[in-house]
């Protein structure tokens, strides 16, 4: 087990975040690059709230490449939902993943992702397009990061999520309201594990996704 981050009052170096992942300091080098691109073009776009890159390697680099905790055996592309600034799923094509579909509809915060996936050496395929709109990808794993709550998250990854896929999503603080709310609408196989960026914060690994009776169509 990874050990547990310093407290968020201690702001985190990129060489304790590289322990934390277990990454190399090739990889933390190419990591850097990406957080210098974001804070050089969150002056023209709002990619992030800005008060999180006062400690962006806990905030957004730690917080982003923890899913690789989860990551289910053999799984090979990744979608992620309303990427932004490519958190989590730029990220995690910089640690490795290897196939990588970001879905943006902001035509600039496209623009960023593609621009940071060349200078950091990742592959991704990069989709500025509305979700609803991108032909399903049957994804392994999807993820989203501070995107909807939990009940149309779900109905927007059913769309590209292969039948056997995982959904791997950041939550804060409303998790137990959100779940709540889930299951008044889907049937799921729910798991969690405490956030290493944030006390307050969780993953949760759902898989085996149906709408409830009372939604079906």
């Amino acid at each position: 087990m990874p050990r547990r981050p310093p407290e968020p009052s201690s702001r985190l170096t990129a060489a304790e975040v590289g322990e934390l992942l277990g990454v190399s300091r090739e990889t933390l080098d190419r990591l850097q690059t990406y957080l210098d691109l974001l804070v050089r073009w969150q002056k023209a776009i709002n990619l992030v709230g800005p008060a999180t890159l006062a400690d962006p390697w806990r905030r957004h680099v730690l917080d982003s490449g923890q899913l690789r905790r989860s990551w289910p055996k053999d799984a090979r592309r990744l979608v992620d939902l309303g990427s932004g600034a490519g958190l989590p799923g730029l990220v995690l094509a910089i640690l490795g993943v290897p196939e990588v579909h970001l879905i943006e509809s902001d035509r600039r915060k496209a623009a960023f992702l593609r621009e940071a996936a060349r200078a950091c050496g990742a592959a991704v395929t990069v989709h500025a397009a509305r979700i609803e709109e991108v032909p399903p990808l049957m994804a392994d794993v999807v993820t989203a990061r501070a995107l909807a709550p939990l009940t149309d998250l779900l109905g927007l990854a059913e769309r590209h999520l292969q039948p056997r896929g995982v959904c791997l999503f950041l939550k804060g603080r409303t998790v137990e309201t959100e779940l709540t709310s889930a299951r008044e609408s889907w049937t799921m196989c729910l798991h969690r594990e405490a956030s290493l960026s944030d006390s307050e914060s969780q993953v949760l690994i759902i898989s085996e996704i149906r709408r409830a009776a009372s939604q079906s169509v």
